[in-house]
């Protein structure tokens, strides 16, 4: 069982999920509520609410109504009226107190090592290590033995989630079925044309000679004439492209106009389905040979579609005598030497990368959303076809990551069924949630004692 990706507990969240939970009218101070016992270590701090046979003191409240309100200024989010704030704050922490108690009935326990994991990923996910979120937090006020007590209940909740609802979701083959000819119907007047390209690139260096950029432009025109000849344009451009999708047959996939080089979009628009673009076209990087392979309509009968990015990295991990600093210092010399031309990112990468793409120059293939870590995949998506990033720290170490090219890719088959089954099996299980809280909630004894508190 894996734990839901853990990150900082943010009070403008759990007012949100506040907010599907019906929240109970304060309940009189009974005599029996009265009796509840309270530390003595909590005697010199006045109780706003007993939760079953648990307590929560004002000086609690007041920290996260604070923390409540700071998140909802860095969000620019209005802040709801004091008694507002403070009632849906408290309601919160009630329902997070049922939580950890019927977790602690379920026997859930949470090791050191894997607040320890969760902190590495909470500060990778920020492009932190763990040292340098530490400092961040304690320059915003934030005791960092506070924050593990909460990332602690934060895991805890998580596999309490896991184990009572989100394990016993189940997904039909009806309803897989239904919800895949919903999709295909949804488009009953198909919008946009996707187009489906192949490429041939013919690169040419930074500061190439004239001699350079004609042999290169000659190449260029004989792969050209070969496909215009008939020659399988796959087998040409696995023999003549230096483009990352070389070994694909320099398909690009299906993609919509936006996704598409203004230098393409302009003469395949003019094109017909699996005819070639008349001539060489320039660009910055090289000589393109251009084939429309397909084109077809969004919607419809087609199958579902992701975005893919293709990358490779160079992955240096820390501890054993290597550290923060000087894993970083490491993959900024490689991207240096690289970007200065005296060495190659593959060549580079079986030579100092741990990782087991290694013996492939870093290769991962075609990754699809959802297949790395967030904080690789957000650093990778903000990257363009070509470029290098600055050193990205995960919970596996410091990353140099290069995007070899962008497509949308069509699945079908038992790809897209399990892609329907993770999206139905995600929207049944934030419904049945809510409703496991709101009986959880339902169930537990609360008394107000907002009234009688000390302000």
């Amino acid at each position: 069982m894996n734990d839901m990706f853990v990150k900082r507990a943010s009070l403008l969240a759990s007012l949100c999920l506040a907010a599907g939970v019906a929240v109970a009218q304060p309940a009189p101070v009974s005599t029996q509520a009265a009796g509840a016992p309270a530390s003595s270590a909590r005697a010199v701090d006045s109780i706003v609410a007993v939760v079953n046979d648990a307590v929560i003191t004002r000086k609690e409240l007041n920290t996260r109504i604070e923390e409540a309100k700071h998140q909802l200024t860095l969000a620019k989010r209005p802040i709801p009226e004091a008694d507002m704030l403070q009632r849906q704050v408290l309601e919160q922490m009630i329902i997070t107190q049922v939580q950890l108690q019927r977790a602690k009935e379920d026997g859930i326990v949470v090791k050191d090592a894997d607040v320890e994991q969760a902190l590495q990923r909470i500060a990778a996910d920020n492009r932190l290590s763990v040292d340098q979120y530490k400092a961040r937090l304690l320059q915003a006020g934030v005791p960092w033995d506070a924050f593990r007590k909460e990332v602690r209940e934060q895991i805890i909740l998580a596999r309490l989630r896991d184990k009572e609802v989100d394990s016993q979701v189940q997904v039909s083959e009806s309803e897989i079925n239904t919800f895949l000819a919903a999709q295909r119907g949804a488009s009953a007047t198909p919008s946009e044309t996707e187009y489906r390209i192949s490429e041939i690139l013919v690169k040419v260096p930074d500061g190439a000679s004239a001699d350079q950029v004609d042999a290169a432009q000659k190449k260029a025109n004989e792969a050209l004439d070969k496909a215009k000849a008939g020659g399988d344009f796959a087998a040409l451009a696995k023999q003549y492209s230096d483009a990352s999708d070389a070994t694909s047959g320099g398909d690009m996939g299906f993609r919509i106009p936006e996704r598409i080089p203004d230098l393409y979009l302009t003469q395949v628009q003019k094109l017909q389905a699996g005819t070639l673009v008349p001539q060489v076209l320039r660009s910055n990087n090289g000589f393109h040979v251009i084939k429309l392979v397909e084109t077809r309509k969004q919607g419809g009968e087609q199958g579902m579609t992701v975005p893919q990015i293709h990358a490779r990295h160079i992955l240096i991990r820390v501890g054993d005598g290597v550290s923060e600093a000087q894993a970083q210092k490491k993959l900024l010399d490689i991207k240096a030497q690289i970007d200065a031309g005296k060495g190659d990112f593959a060549t580079f990468a079986r030579q100092v990368s741990v990782d087991g793409s290694a013996s492939q120059g870093g290769d991962l293939g075609w990754i699809s959303p959802g297949e790395t870590v967030p904080a690789f995949e957000r650093a990778m998506s903000e990257l363009k076809d070509g470029q290098i990033s600055d050193p990205v720290r995960s919970e596996y170490g410091y990353h140099l990551i290069q995007v070899l090219g962008h497509r949308e890719s069509q699945v079908s088959g038992d790809q897209e069924r399990n892609l329907a089954m993770q999206e139905l099996r995600g929207r049944k299980a934030e419904q049945q949630y809510r409703d496991w809280l709101q009986q959880l909630r339902d169930s537990a004894y609360v008394d107000y004692r907002l009234n009688t508190a000390a302000q």
